[in-house]
């Protein structure tokens, strides 16, 4: 591991937190997490946030901080925020009926809640309430969020219910780790039971010894390579830790198996899922 200390840098990263101000708080980089991408043939990057420390560890920091790729799914936290907030959205339990266009997932093909769609990853659902938030509001939350924007702003130019699909907006994954922190403490511009609604719907885990939140993504680049994505947070002891994991392979992958794998055999490297964290 290599320990890097950089004042401007800190200031870049941190702020992202919305931090008061930076500090002499440690990014430490870590490369023995590579062994994880090489084992599924993908690259990528991985960064986690130590709240009560105020630490920093990421794997290939570069990629981490520079470079932008298409939410995918991970756009569901943001849309449900947004729907919740201007009442397009009445609660987890609000049901859209399957519109009887069969599509590959099955599980799609039925009457969904919020909170099913958010789990099941189900793309119409969320399509529907993109279309009855409006580009117009859309785009106002989205500049309020100040999302995928920290290298142009993100605008919504092509149709609205997938323009998180179709790379017109891209983020970064230390911008998805602070969205992940923000959300945690409902520190967004959204009421607080809006924020409590997308916190609960993001658990997947749940035990004595942890609870282990996330949100998946997967997408195509413009070239036709696969994007996967898992952003959230492990809390152990009441103590959060915040990650995004990001990964890129053909376009034929098993993404469902990669990324999952991937960000448990990491987590469990750092120890995670005893409850002794």
């Amino acid at each position: 591991m290599r320990v890097i200390r950089h004042p401007g840098f800190y200031c870049l990263l941190l702020g992202i937190f919305f931090l008061a101000a930076c500090s002499s708080n440690n990014i430490t980089s870590d490369d023995s997490l590579k062994k994880y991408f090489d084992e599924y043939h993908v690259t990528g990057t991985f960064g986690m946030f130590d709240n009560g420390q105020a630490q920093f560890t990421i794997y290939n920091l570069r990629r981490f901080t520079d470079s932008a790729y298409l939410p995918a799914s991970t756009f569901k936290i943001v849309n449900s925020l947004i729907g919740l907030q201007t009442g397009v959205i009445s609660g987890e339990k609000m049901v859209i009926p399957w519109d009887g266009v069969v599509r590959s997932n099955a599980e799609w093909n039925k009457d969904l809640t919020m909170e099913q769609a958010f789990k099941l990853s189900a793309v119409p659902y969320y399509q529907e309430v993109a279309r009855r938030i409006g580009k117009d509001t859309m785009q106002h939350w989205l500049d309020s969020l100040g999302y995928g924007s920290k290298y142009n702003r993100a605008v919504i130019k092509n149709d609205l219910d997938s323009f998180w699909l179709d790379n017109n907006i891209k983020i970064t994954a230390d911008e998805q780790l602070g969205l992940a922190k923000k959300l945690y403490f409902e520190q967004l511009p959204f009421q607080k039971r809006v924020q409590t609604v997308v916190k609960n719907v993001m658990v997947q885990e749940k035990n004595s010894n942890y609870t282990l939140a996330y949100k998946t993504g997967w997408g195509y680049k413009e070239d036709g390579k696969s994007i996967g994505w898992i952003v959230g947070w492990e809390e152990e002891n009441r103590h959060p830790y915040f990650f995004v994991l990001q990964i890129e392979g053909p376009h034929d992958m098993d993404m469902v198996t990669a990324r999952l794998a991937i960000l448990k055999n990491i987590l469990s490297q750092y120890g995670f899922f005893k409850g002794q964290r």
